[in-house]
């Protein structure tokens, strides 16, 4: 007697294997993605509010701030697509007790999709986060 459906295991499993392993390899990508780019809006956002508050005046501290989320994003490789906006509660920006809010944000582009879906369907999250840092009371 012999067995026609012999051979078929490896066929079906490697088909079914791979029919199951690539959409699970994309939702691992796109999920650190969007991770990574959750961290580079948090950590921009945090160190642009703590580099603002170390500046001599307001002119230094905005470019500290600046710089600061720049490098913080470079970190997680997000060259574009990013912003950090500051916003102070009152004038001077560095007065005791002042508070400064620093919103960083970062679009995040989807892996992997071709260019002819990039055009009709949306192709990325903007993901954004907000610190408020305080001015040390006893500043000079």
């Amino acid at each position: 007697m012999t067995d026609r459906d012999e051979g078929r295991a490896v066929i079906e499993f490697l088909f079914l294997g791979v029919l199951l392993l690539l959409p699970l390899t994309y939702l691992v990508l796109t999920v650190a993605r969007l991770q990574a780019g959750a961290f580079a809006a948090s950590l921009a956002g945090r160190e642009a509010g703590r580099a603002f508050v170390t500046g001599r005046d307001d002119g230094d501290a905005e470019v500290r701030a600046r710089s600061a989320a720049a490098l913080a994003f470079a970190d997680f490789a997000f060259d574009g697509g990013t912003s950090v906006e500051l916003a102070c509660d009152g004038t001077p920006c560095l007065r005791p007790e002042g508070r400064v809010t620093a919103v960083a944000a970062v679009v995040v582009q989807l892996p992997l999709l071709p260019t002819f879906l990039v055009d009709r369907l949306p192709s990325s999250v903007r993901i954004s986060s907000t610190h408020v840092q305080s001015v040390d009371r006893f500043a000079p």
